[in-house]
């Protein structure tokens, strides 16, 4: 890869000392489309990089009839070598994909209903991001000029640098208030909810416990008649929101940090996430990686003995490790659709990772791209990712369709950054709640095979449903 022509090297400004990123956030306030990429754990080995954007130059939905066309073509004149020693994401897409984009990739039924209305895809093009670099402590400004290209580049580089510096330098932030935007449309009619006492505050479930447990049901039924191994099953949970959106995130990351959590602005929506899980991600020299999560028990902060034997009987269970490896085989699969013959292996199997709520079996999957391969075709080929789909995918997904009554949305599709460079970066969207107004959504999933006990996987869905609702809790 070489520099795009007619574009120069991004304007890269060290910001020392290192801004807080919430704060930094809070000072973009009043700007379109925030997009905060948050490594909320910046100890953890897969959380070194944070990313924050506003005011993209211009938006990829799923209105073109090729969204990854569009996003490729987008972002194709403007490729480069990246700039060494600064974070990978310098430029580029910022955004999601939502689980129901699969049903472009392969041929698969629409869901039940969609009452929520998101688009598929939706992505903004940032010309400049404040990124971060926990490992050293270090944070930078990165001003590419884009789209506008030779010395018109250079100028604009400057002048969007020094708005974001003068944001930065204000003696106060912004306040914070809801995106500004068009007055939403009521959706075309919210799901009912039946309230979830063992969770407390006011949420409500798509999904009645009963009809829960009658879904499981018809999976086991389906996984004995050979048609299918494993079926991730969810529920969409709703509530209040109390505060504003970005004061809900704030809580969110503080309550329950996550490796790939994320704060998007999307004009009416707000995506808040939290997940533990990375997708996939591809490094500028074609190593593609993703890190499938299967295998879960709640964590026990007031007990640290029952909190320890929790976690090694997850490592213990035959059960959890099995499942694991059988979304690992999936993912083998998958990556060896774009990855060089040989290249995909395991480096790490059912490996105990711990989070705030809950402890999980984590596998790392590792490959090499095939020339002529990008980013987003590892997208194509993967998404969406088996962890959270079930094996075989395809059939998993049509079960899904049947048993669960409402669109997935944003949760269970994937979130993150395609940089310029060619680098991309995304997470399995879990833990992720989509608000609209005063009200936030966010669901909640396990999964089902031949020997699963409904109750306890009912149980293990509210375990993970847990820190978003702490989030939510008044103080």
């Amino acid at each position: 890869m070489t520099h795009a022509a007619n574009h120069p090297p991004p304007l890269i400004t060290p910001l020392v000392p290192a801004p807080d990123p919430a704060d930094a956030c809070a000072r973009l306030s009043g700007l379109p489309h925030r997009a905060w990429l948050d490594s909320a754990i910046p100890h953890h080995h897969r959380g070194q990089y944070s990313f924050l954007g506003a005011d993209p130059w211009t938006t990829v939905t799923a209105d073109q009839r090729d969204p990854i066309a569009a996003l490729r073509d987008a972002l194709a004149p403007h490729r480069r070598d990246p700039a060494p020693d600064v974070p990978p994401f310098q430029g580029g897409a910022i955004g999601y994909f939502a689980y129901e984009f699969g049903r472009r990739l392969e041929r698969l039924p629409s869901p039940r209903a969609d009452d929520l209305g998101l688009p598929d895809i939706w992505f903004g093009l940032y010309d400049w991001a404040i990124t971060w670099d926990h490992a050293t402590a270090r944070a930078w400004l990165i001003s590419t000029g884009l789209p506008a290209t030779g010395p018109a580049a250079a100028r604009r580089a400057r002048s969007r640098a020094g708005m974001v510096l003068d944001r930065l330098a204000a003696r106060h932030p912004a306040p914070s208030h809801h995106p500004a935007g068009p007055a939403p449309a009521a959706p075309p009619g919210e799901l009912p909810t039946e309230p979830v006492a063992r969770l407390g505050y006011a949420v409500g479930s798509a999904m009645s416990e009963a009809a829960y447990h009658h879904a499981a049901r018809q999976i086991r039924d389906y996984i004995a008649a050979g048609d299918v191994f494993q079926v991730n099953l969810t529920h969409r949970l709703a509530a209040p929101l109390p505060v504003n959106p970005l004061a809900f995130y704030r809580r969110l990351r503080r309550v329950n940090p996550a490796p790939f959590a994320a704060y998007l602005e999307l004009g009416p929506w707000v995506v808040a996430s939290a997940s533990p899980e990375r997708f996939v991600q591809v490094d500028w020299r074609g190593r593609v990686e993703t890190c499938p999560i299967k295998g879960t028990r709640p964590r026990r902060a007031d007990d640290p003995r029952a909190d320890a034997a929790l976690g090694a009987e997850l490592l213990a269970s035959e059960k959890d490790r099995a499942e694991n490896v059988m979304i690992v085989d999936l993912l083998r699969n998958d990556l060896a659709r774009v990855c060089a013959p040989g290249s995909v292996a395991v480096p790490e199997l059912c490996a105990l990772e711990s989070f705030a709520s809950v402890h999980h079996l984590v596998s790392t999957v590792v490959g090499q791209l095939v020339p002529g391969r990008d980013a987003l075709d590892v997208i194509t080929a993967a998404f969406p990712s088996g962890s959270i789909t079930g094996a075989p995918k395809i059939r998993a997904m049509e079960i899904i369709r049947e048993v669960e009554p409402v669109a997935r949305g944003v949760y269970c599709g994937a979130i993150g950054y395609c940089s310029v460079t060619g680098t991309l970066d995304t997470s399995v969207a879990i833990r992720t709640c989509t608000i609209r107004s005063d009200r936030v959504y966010f669901g909640v999933g396990g999964g089902i095979t031949a020997d699963s006990d409904s109750a306890l996987e009912y149980s293990e869905t509210l375990d993970k449903a847990r820190g978003i609702v702490n989030a939510l809790a008044p103080a």
